[in-house]
């Protein structure tokens, strides 16, 4: 025997599957900046004869240094693996 729904029926049962589908979405969705802890991003400038590699050594926290060496590139929008003495770079946030 078929169910058959009311007017009233099928606007209860699209609203509950558009709750469910906004909290999933919401469970889902990367969190933004507001995950990041509060204050500006830890920066270093660079010193003579320090390399991307040495850097990411003194900063990787539970990450592999060459995750961090990426971050580090990502971050400063760096093409290549070059960096020059004087030079603030922006470093990843370590959890």
């Amino acid at each position: 025997m078929p169910i058959r729904l009311t007017r009233r029926g099928r606007i209860v049962v699209f609203g509950f599957l558009l709750a469910v589908f906004g909290g999933l979405a919401a469970l889902v969705a990367a969190p933004g900046q507001a995950a990041d802890p509060p204050g500006p991003a830890p920066t270093v400038v660079v010193q003579p004869g320090d390399t991307l590699w040495d850097i990411a050594g003194r900063v990787k926290g539970n990450r592999g240094r060459d995750a961090t060496v990426e971050d580090i590139r990502r971050l400063n929008g760096l093409d290549g693996y070059g960096i020059d003495a004087g030079q603030r770079l922006i470093l990843p946030r370590t959890r």
